[in-house]
């Protein structure tokens, strides 16, 4: 039976505002949305959540937790999305343990999604930057990703999800297809997914509409191995577009020069496609969480949460089209 998703809200869009003045807008202003997903560490912003407290003492995590669920919000998702596979051991040994902390916080608070990313290693030895491996026609790109999945990601990989499976066995590390990253369309992915049924997908649309994919098809692929959702658009300027493509390096600036920019939730999709894309991931899909996830560099986040909201709660008539705050881009 089909799963009616529950709204949430990456809490990183207002991470200025401590995590009671974020709930107490939201039960004033954006009743829509109950489920929080709250960042945790690596390059995920924590002052939403101090881990090395909450993980420490039970009482404080106890605590911690009442007050949200007091409240009638619930912890939809742990995100600590960062580059464990980094080729500087000091960051990689960082958001390696950042991962696993989030692990266990999670298995100790109950909650069994957390978001994460896949990590990019060096492209070879004595690199100092992550290489991403993708256009793999390149002399200097060919089989850089297979190198790269031998030495570095598989081994990686497989052993987080022995100690997730040790920690959290109910857990699934939901890993967003992002680009940068080893894991970023569904080939990819599913080498990657093939290593633990504990590893499942974030699907953030916004991702997928401009690398050029089909949504619909992801989703359908993917099906169960579905594990959470994001809320983000995507605007394109069709004149840029036609001269950059959507490789252009300069977003978020400038605005009158980008090939396309993240943007509120129908910005660039109306009501129909994303009432659509919640009935799909509710069908097909093991998500139980649309987390509204606000990245326009050009509308404040609380008109842009709101808008969001409103929109993925409210099913529009046929032939109406979706109001935004967002201007669209020519």
């Amino acid at each position: 039976m089909p799963n009616d998703l529950r709204i949430g809200l990456v809490t990183e869009a207002l991470i200025k505002w401590p995590l009671p003045d974020v709930m107490d807008w939201l039960e004033h202003d954006v009743p829509e949305i109950t489920d929080l997903e709250i960042g945790t560490g690596a390059y995920a912003p924590t002052q939403h959540c101090d881990m090395p407290q909450l993980l420490a003492d039970k009482s404080v995590r106890a605590a911690w937790q009442r007050e949200i669920v007091a409240r009638g919000f619930r912890i939809a998702a742990l995100n600590a999305w960062g580059n464990p596979l980094h080729p500087d051991v000091a960051i990689a040994q960082a958001h390696d343990k950042a991962l696993r902390d989030t692990i266990t916080l999670a298995a100790a608070l109950g909650v069994d999604r957390i978001v994460a990313m896949a990590g990019c290693p060096a492209g070879a030895p004595g690199d100092v930057t992550p290489v991403f491996a993708a256009g793999g026609w390149l002399p200097y790109l060919e089989n850089a990703h297979l190198k790269q999945w031998q030495d570095v990601t598989m081994g990686y990989w497989r052993n987080l999800s022995e100690f997730a499976q040790r920690t959290h066995p109910g857990l699934l590390i939901c890993l967003e297809l992002h680009p940068g990253t080893v894991a970023y369309n569904v080939e990819s992915f599913e080498q990657l997914a093939g290593l633990s049924p504990m590893i499942a997908a974030n699907i953030d649309p916004s991702h997928l509409f401009w690398m050029g994919m089909d949504t619909g098809a992801v989703v359908d692929r993917l099906a169960g191995r579905v594990g959470h959702a994001h809320a983000k658009d995507v605007v394109f300027n069709t004149k840029q577009l036609a001269l950059n493509g959507l490789l252009d390096r300069r977003w978020p600036m400038p605005p009158e020069e980008m090939p396309w920019t993240f943007a509120t939730v129908g910005s660039g999709h109306d009501a129909h496609w994303w009432h659509g894309f919640k009935a799909q991931l509710s069908t097909f899909g093991r998500a139980r969480t649309i987390a509204i996830e606000h990245e326009d560099p050009f509308v404040a986040p609380e008109l842009g949460i709101k808008a969001a909201a409103k929109l993925l709660a409210v099913k529009p008539a046929a032939g109406t089209a979706s109001a935004s705050p967002h201007r669209a881009m020519e």
